[in-house]
């Protein structure tokens, strides 16, 4: 296995900098220097958004930046002992032992397994004092080779470093939980708890955050279990021992996976890094919530309330509530549009418009040997045409059920879904179906905060929160609102099918700026959701929904050819990390993935994003005033055959194109450029 750490990795005693950022990017420096990194710039990026999410900084003057990269070639550690410190976000103050870790996407389990194994040694005092009084690189790079083969003798007895760390309170009764662990805890015996450890990236945090609980739980006399939840494996805790544990803890950044195991518990939730920051005030919290009958506990329908209350605890509003609501909504709907809007174009290309008329009939009354009149093609179209129709009918519901999803987790669905269809009997649309779905969400939401006896909880998710969530949404929307709704949306589509001309090319302009705005965020999303809820309803006779859909897919295509066009006009510009995306973003964007463009509009926003609505406003208006169609709603330019008028859609896709990149290598070259000293070039390899 490769030698994690070289000396050529190792700085002693050296100024890097003054902030967080200067020393990542030394490091990285030095990881791309040592030929283990393609280029700077990239795992730079990668890192320094990961110091962004969740300050590294750890008590005892430690700070440990990490990423998994791309342009990392193989796993490695670097290493820096700073003179002066720089503060890494720790509450007892600035750092001098900084330890960059740098893994590949890919990098395989043995060596994860080093890295946290490493992450975790950080934590004892003795090693960390032993790295502090080195003399040499070469002393550095032995005791960490030593930390990582449990040499030192010190290290022997070191917590285990698989997937689940075992603390117990001591001798006679630490073997007793260890060997019973199935065994419930007896009465008279130490307090019992289990907890779960996550961080986004899962090689440092997650494991320290374990054995700091660990350790804190041995001094407080308790048994404690942990579950790692990390990158290099997770034990699953035994379920008899998370039925014997009187409370549990939660100290993630991440879902925890398997949340209803611990149904019933009380739970303290906190940040991972608490979990390493203060581990004996969370265990003490959790001892507390164990002989606490009004603690909160997890819910037995395993809601996702950790995250929501992590919002509440950096002061999310009612909009980013909303926000976020709607897009989960309008993310699961896209696979019923996706595959029922193809289905529907495979159908019009087989049978013609007039299969509309006539597959119901079709469908029930022919077979392969009794073909209607037309033949195979009529009989194929027909079958496609009403499985994408069928498909398409759970647009509305799909999209209410999950936007009371991602506000009610799995109590939400049900009553979402109903008043998702009671919006489109009342052709309310998609208007409907947000309101309907917020309506049963929050709904669902409240019923599950009633404190209720406990032979009736396993009854809440199951019966209880759908019937009255649904009765409360479902019922106002046939009795108040979903009448006004369908006007509205009635007159809205009538007023789309009367533009044409100048207006036309107005709203082709506005669809255009929408969805290269934010390059699939919510405001795309929303131009993208307004073009889908019509598509059905276009037809030989009222082809502006139709154009409307074409108009948001050739937009959408725009910023990530453009992106692509650009990294080849001038290469120079563009990091190599951004050339080798430009690559992928040919594919991408021609295949209506607006997403390809976002590696570079994150580096570059300003001038990214307005050059991309330029282009996409140049598209949208070619579109509308070309009277293009598309009756299908996803697949750019490989699904031409459900493209009207296929040729003016691709010139206004390259027109748009031209124009962003254009605009874009004039920005980057005239418009605040970079300068020298904030680029930092390194050979990849020596």
């Amino acid at each position: 296995m490769t030698q994690l750490i070289t000396t050529e990795l190792v700085e002693l005693d050296q100024n890097l900098g003054n902030t967080p950022e200067a020393v990542i990017r030394h490091l990285a420096s030095k990881v791309a220097a040592a030929g283990r990194a393609t280029e700077v710039e990239g795992l730079f990026a990668d890192a320094f958004a990961r110091e962004q999410k969740t300050a590294t900084g750890i008590p005892g003057g430690i700070a440990i930046p990490h990423c998994r990269s791309a342009a990392v070639t193989e796993p490695t550690l670097a290493m820096a002992r700073l003179n002066p410190k720089v503060d890494f976000g720790a509450k007892d103050g600035p750092a001098d032992l900084i330890f960059f870790i740098a893994a590949p996407d890919g990098a395989d389990q043995a060596h994860l397994k080093l890295l946290s194994k490493l992450a975790r040694s950080l934590i004892k005092k003795d090693f960390t004092a032993a790295l502090r009084n080195a003399s040499s690189r070469e002393e550095i790079v032995e005791l960490v080779d030593g930390a990582l083969a449990d040499k030192p003798a010190a290290h022997a007895a070191a917590v285990p470093a698989d997937a689940a760390a075992v603390g117990t309170a001591s001798g006679a009764a630490g073997a007793s939980a260890v060997a019973g662990a199935g065994a419930p805890a007896a009465s008279s015996g130490p307090k019992r708890l289990v907890a779960v450890t996550a961080c986004p990236t899962g090689i440092a945090h997650t494991y320290m955050a374990a054995d700091s609980l660990v350790a804190a739980a041995q001094e407080a006399g308790v048994d404690l279990q942990v579950e790692t939840q990390g990158s290099s494996g997770a034990k699953p805790l035994d379920p008899a021992v998370i039925a014997a544990a009187d409370a549990v803890i939660f100290a993630v950044d991440v879902d925890v996976r398997g949340k209803e195991r611990f149904a019933g518990k009380p739970v303290i939730n906190a940040p991972v890094k608490r979990g390493i920051d203060e581990p004996a005030k969370m265990v003490q919290e959790a001892l507390a919530a164990a002989s606490d009958p009004n603690a909160r506990r997890v819910p037995h329908y395993g809601a996702e309330e950790q995250a929501e209350q992590a919002a509440a605890e950096k002061g999310e509003h009612i909009g980013q509530k909303l926000k976020r609501a709607l897009l989960t909504g309008v993310s699961y709907m896209i696979p019923f549009v996706a595959g029922g809007g193809l289905l529907i174009a495979l159908g019009f290309l087989l049978g013609g418009y007039d299969i509309t008329d006539v597959a119901d009939t079709v469908v029930v009354e022919n077979n392969f040997g009794n073909l209607p009149e037309g033949g195979l093609a009529i009989y194929l179209g027909a079958v496609l045409f009403k499985i994408g129709a069928l498909s398409m009918g759970f647009l509305v519901p799909a999209l209410a059920g999950y936007i009371a999803y991602a506000i009610a987790d799995r109590p939400g669905i049900a009553p979402g879904f109903v008043a998702g269809a009671v919006s489109g009997f009342m052709g309310a649309g998609f208007l409907g179906g947000i309101v309907g779905g917020l309506l049963a969400g929050y709904m669902a939401h409240l019923i599950g905060t009633w404190s209720v006896p406990r032979w009736l909880r396993g009854l809440m998710p199951v019966v209880i929160i759908p019937l009255l969530a649904s009765i409360f949404a479902s019922g106002l929307m046939f009795l108040v609102l979903g009448g006004p709704i369908a006007g509205l949306t009635a007159a809205l589509n009538s007023w789309l099918s009367g533009m044409t001309g100048a207006s036309a090319v107005v709203l082709g302009i506005i669809l255009g700026l929408m969805m290269c705005f934010d390059l699939g965020g919510p405001v795309n999303k929303v131009a993208y959701a307004f073009a889908v809820a019509g598509l059905s309803a276009g037809a030989a006779d009222n082809q502006a929904p139709w154009q409307i859909m074409a108009t948001v897919m050739a937009a959408g295509m725009v910023p990530p050819l453009a992106m692509a066009l650009a990294t080849v006009l001038d290469k120079k510009l563009f990091s190599l990390a951004e050339r080798e995306n430009g690559k992928a973003a040919w594919l991408l964007g021609a295949s209506f993935i607006s997403e390809g463009a976002i590696p570079f509009a994150a580096a570059d926003p300003l001038r990214v994003i307005p050059a991309s609505m330029l282009g996409g406003a140049l598209t949208g208006a070619l579109t509308m005033a070309f009277g293009v169609t598309s009756q299908a709603p996803h697949g750019g330019i490989f699904v031409f055959f459900a493209i009207g008028n296929v040729l003016m859609f691709v010139l206004s896709i390259i027109a748009g194109t031209i124009v962003t990149a254009l605009a874009v290598v004039a920005l980057k070259r005239w418009a605040a450029p970079k300068t020298a000293d904030t680029v930092e070039s390194v050979p990849a390899t020596v």
